[in-house]
């Protein structure tokens, strides 16, 4: 089968179409947390629970990632776009927006999120350009207050009906 020759940029456009939660990928490395943006988050697995996330290898994140054996998934809510943009590299304000991380079973947690799951990591497999990380889930936790999640479509941005939410 030959190679399909497609447009990086179109692709992209393309597959922007599919609307997304946004999450925040937390690791320490040598005592130190580090953190991601991610909008390439999905469940893998019911039994054994398991996740999966995406990273580009030529990233900050893609060349450390192997050196993580435990990490959190944070979901975020509409009230942390700033956080999203932050640890996505795309920060212009100049001083950071507030944020902590508290440790959560040996693992560092976004204090705030709408969601959170401690994970321990399973496999790393290649995938293009990306690494496909698969995590098993050892711990949930969830916000009991309603909220608003952090939603991202056409590279933008956007928010749900609230008339959806509250179902």
């Amino acid at each position: 089968m030959l190679p399909v020759m497609l447009d990086p940029r179109t692709f992209r456009r393309t597959v922007g179409h599919f609307v997304t939660g946004v999450t925040v990928v937390a690791f320490d490395i040598d005592g130190a947390t580090r953190a991601m943006t991610a909008n390439s988050f999905t469940s893998l697995s019911l039994n054994p629970p398991m996740i999966l996330f995406c990273v580009g290898k030529e990233t900050r994140t893609g060349r450390s990632i192997q050196a993580a054996t435990r990490f959190s998934i944070n979901i975020l809510s509409e009230e942390q776009q700033d956080l999203s943009t932050y640890f996505a590299g795309r920060w212009c304000d100049g001083a950071p927006p507030a944020f902590a991380f508290e440790n959560w079973l040996g693992r560092p947690r976004l204090e705030g999120s709408a969601a959170a799951l401690a994970c321990d990591l399973h496999a790393i497999h290649e995938g293009g350009d990306h690494w496909i990380v698969v995590g098993q889930v050892a711990a949930v936790h969830c916000v009991n207050a309603p909220v608003k999640p952090l939603v991202f479509f056409r590279g933008a941005y956007t928010a749900l009906n609230p008339a959806f939410i509250e179902r």
